[in-house]
């Protein structure tokens, strides 16, 4: 089980257990600190938005254009924003740097 570094929104990093195969996202809606994930993962709302470690945005599958798009349009997006639903989560991850976003 990958284990994660999550900054939350107040700037406190945080130790995570992740499970591979699933989505960031249903890991980070489980915290108290986590996401809203109001639309459960369809790539629709961008309530589950991360900012991806520097070192880690490139060994994750590069984003689809529907997500692309959506990031696009939020005053929070930075080079390595991902939508938390769109990102599954493998062993290879161990150690992957993630940043909570601002609410938008």
């Amino acid at each position: 089980m990958p284990l994660l570094k999550v900054i939350d929104r107040d700037g406190k990093e945080h130790a995570v257990q992740a499970k591979s195969g699933l989505k960031l996202m249903e890991t980070l809606r489980e915290l108290d600190y986590g996401i809203a994930a109001i639309c459960g993962g369809m790539c629709s709302c961008a309530t589950c938005h991360v900012v991806i470690g520097p070192d880690w945005a490139g060994k994750i599958p590069a984003a689809m254009s529907d997500e692309r798009e959506l990031l696009s349009e939020l005053s929070h997006y930075q080079p390595t924003s991902r939508l938390s639903c769109q990102v599954e989560m493998t062993d290879a991850l161990d150690g992957m740097l993630v940043t909570i976003a601002p609410d938008e």
